[in-house]
């Protein structure tokens, strides 16, 4: 090898000669001359031309990338700012809420539903607990962003994506504000957008102090209550100037899911979101860890704090009735008149709440319900469930149920209307129809017996027989006629209650008998009013329209009584007069008790949502035992008087033309057979 010295300079321009490598096997290539020269000089040109080629493509594609993303943006923008609302004029609080005001029959305020609102609390003059309990829960780096959390709404985008919808939103207060203010609660990509831009132009319009006080004052916090004045009034009974750390982070902790933490309705959940807030305060140092433990410890009492005993299943109820009853009053502010007697419903609530805590816990009922009616159908009281803080779901109205035998009533009616006696004898023995064959409860049969025997006994092959007599079709319009509202098949297992009704459909029916034979359809609207007092709907008393004879009635009722004096129903013994059925569905999956006295009618129904079976309750024990609670604390201080007492009222106040279609034609059908055969 030729050392090459590098120091070394020709004289003349001579190609310079590549150094000596060593000895590889290969034919070395064809050195100096200036052709060659010229070729590799070619050759080097060609290698750096390609990379600037390259290089002002790669500038001009992005140029045109840019211009036209540019353009894109500004169409999209346009797009967003189409229906954005007037910015440069904020909205009146409260300005598109409906006010409701419902009223007991007494005039006592039962709920107050809609806007409320308490001072204006600037930031700066509200406790440092409460900013901290919000910063440290909603938004903590509120003070360091300009309106978007590009952290919290990463971890959004990839929440959403893994769920594969919009469920977490990342929003700062300031987005919030913005959708509080000027957007609706809709989970859509475009509302996302929207909010961006306005808490962007939020950021520009006004400083971090004056948002977080715009946020304080308009956010909601459930029960009507907006703003933390309001809220902490409603909740605490006094001013947000002075909450404490506990009530600042139950306040903070609402805003997730204000209408169902709601701590009038729901303090154990409410209370459960406060802790987190407080673990939230903890991990920013607002509170140092041993405060927050202790604090955990130490819940604020709630004003109005409910239980199942509240009257909101009720007013719910009342409610989803209103735009039926008054379709005027869609949009308005309104007082609502109702049926509800507030010391009935104490009673009520009480009896179930009873119940179920002692009898009911130990037998695996979890759930109840109870309706309590004046004969004409008015709701005197209504629970329909455990605790509506816990469930909203209100079993007396909406859930469908096996009655069991207290469905029976429908099929000796229909017997007894068709010429059926309850003196008749009938043998309760095996039987079958159509491959199928009734059991009784006990699983003995009881050979012959008189039809109020069976009756008060409860013996299905007798309810069978008498449905199968009458006319299952019969049956089915029976409870029909008298307010079943649900679908109600012509089938064999009818008389046993296998088709599932409404409590308060039950009640109705049963109301009917209580009142001498009269439609008594349940309502609990009287009048409504807007706030100024202009009515907008008054119910006006009609004439009472016959759905059975006062034959039928009289026999019904003696019956019915005998079910509680030596039958089924002797737990809801009391001590007046008094007529029911018991009903239990299969595997005591429902128990059921309906009945009434000469004052008023009520239906009790125990079970599991679930549908699970409890343990050996029939409608003669547990149901029947909450109802007898109940209707003596009810009927405190009132005279006794025998059932059907105001049957005479009822019927003097009907006309004979007001009678329902099927009653006529029962009427029309005796009186043929009584002038064909002389009787």
């Amino acid at each position: 090898m030729v050392k090459k010295d590098s120091t070394r300079v020709s004289k003349k321009p001579t190609p310079k000669k590549p150094a000596a490598t060593p000895t590889s096997g290969k034919k070395k290539a064809p050195t100096g001359g200036k052709a060659s020269s010229s070729r590799k000089q070619m050759g080097v040109q060609s290698e750096k031309q390609p990379p600037k080629r390259r290089a002002r493509r790669v500038v001009y594609g992005l140029s045109v990338a840019a211009v036209w993303s540019f353009m894109l943006g500004l169409v999209t923008l346009a797009f967003l700012a189409l229906d954005l609302p007037d910015l440069d004029n904020l909205p009146a609080p409260g300005a598109a809420d409906q006010a409701v005001v419902i009223k007991a029959a007494n005039g006592a305020t039962l709920v107050t539903q809609g806007p409320i609102y308490g001072d204006w609390i600037p930031a700066s003059e509200a406790p440092d607990a409460i900013i901290r309990a919000f910063l440290a829960v909603e938004d903590r780096y509120f003070f360091e962003h300009a309106g978007i959390d590009f952290r919290g709404l990463g971890r959004a985008v990839i929440s959403n994506v893994q769920a594969g919808r919009v469920r977490a939103g990342g929003s700062t207060i300031t987005q919030q504000l913005a959708k509080n203010l000027f957007l609706s609660n809709e989970r859509t990509i475009k509302r996302k957008a929207q909010e961006l831009l306005l808490a962007f132009w939020l950021e520009q319009k006004f400083t971090k102090e004056q948002i977080l006080t715009l946020y304080l004052n308009r956010v909601y916090f459930g029960g009507g209550a907006y703003g933390i004045d309001a809220a902490s009034r409603k909740f605490f009974g006094h001013s947000a100037t002075t909450l404490s750390v506990a009530e600042s982070a139950l306040l903070a902790g609402l805003v997730k899911a204000p209408s169902s933490l709601a701590p009038h309705i729901n303090p154990d959940g409410a209370w459960e979101r406060a802790r987190v807030v407080l673990g939230a305060m903890a991990d920013t140092g607002a509170l140092t860890p041993e405060a927050a433990d202790k604090i955990k410890k130490q819940p604020p009492r709630i004003m109005g704090a409910v239980s199942g005993r509240d009257v909101r299943y009720f007013t719910d109820w009342v409610l989803s009735q209103t735009s039926e009853v008054a379709p005027a009053s869609k949009g308005k502010s309104l007082v609502i008149y109702t049926t509800l007697d507030p010391g009935v419903q104490r009673a009520a609530a009480m009896a179930l709440e009873r119940g179920l805590s002692g009898e009911g816990k130990k037998r695996g009922a979890s759930q109840g319900a109870i309706v309590a009616l004046d004969h004409d159908g008015a709701v005197r009281a209504m629970v329909g469930g455990e605790n509506y803080g816990k469930s909203q779901y209100n079993r007396a109205v909406q859930a469908l149920r096996q009655p069991g035998s207290a469905f029976k009533l429908f099929s000796y009616l229909a017997a007894l209307e068709s010429g059926i006696d309850p003196n008749d004898r009938f043998i309760d023995r095996e039987i079958n129809i159509d491959g199928w064959s009734p059991k009784n409860y006990t699983g003995i049969f009881n050979g012959e017996m008189e039809l109020h025997e069976a009756f008060a006994r409860s013996i299905n092959t007798v309810a069978v027989q008498v449905a199968e007599e009458a006319g299952r079709e019969k049956v089915a319009a029976m409870a029909k006629r008298l307010g079943i509202s649900t679908s109600v098949m012509p089938l064999a297992s009818l008389p046993l209650g296998t088709e599932e009704v409404k409590l308060l459909d039950l009640a109705g029916a049963y109301a009917a008998v209580a009142n001498g034979g009269f439609e008594a359809h349940p309502y609990g609207i009287v009048e409504v009013t807007t706030l100024e007092g202009q009515v907008i709907y008054r119910r006006t008393p009609v004439n009472p329209r016959a759905v059975l004879s006062y034959k039928v009635v009289e026999d019904m009722t003696a019956m019915l009584g005998e079910v509680v004096q030596s039958g089924s129903g002797r737990n809801a013994r009391i001590d007046r007069p008094v007529g029911g059925k018991t009903g239990t569905s299969q595997d005591s999956r429902d128990a059921v008790f309906a009945g009434f006295s000469s004052d008023m009618t009520a239906a009790v129904w125990v079970g599991n949502d679930d549908g699970t079976p409890m343990k050996d309750v029939t409608g003669g024990g547990l149901p029947a035992r909450v109802w007898a609670d109940f209707m003596i604390e009810a009927h405190a201080g009132a005279p006794v008087r025998p059932l059907l007492a105001d049957a005479g009222l009822y019927r003097a106040a009907a006309s004979d033309d007001n009678e329902h279609e099927d009653l006529k034609k029962q009427k029309k059908k005796k009186s043929f057979l009584s002038r064909l055969f002389g009787n």
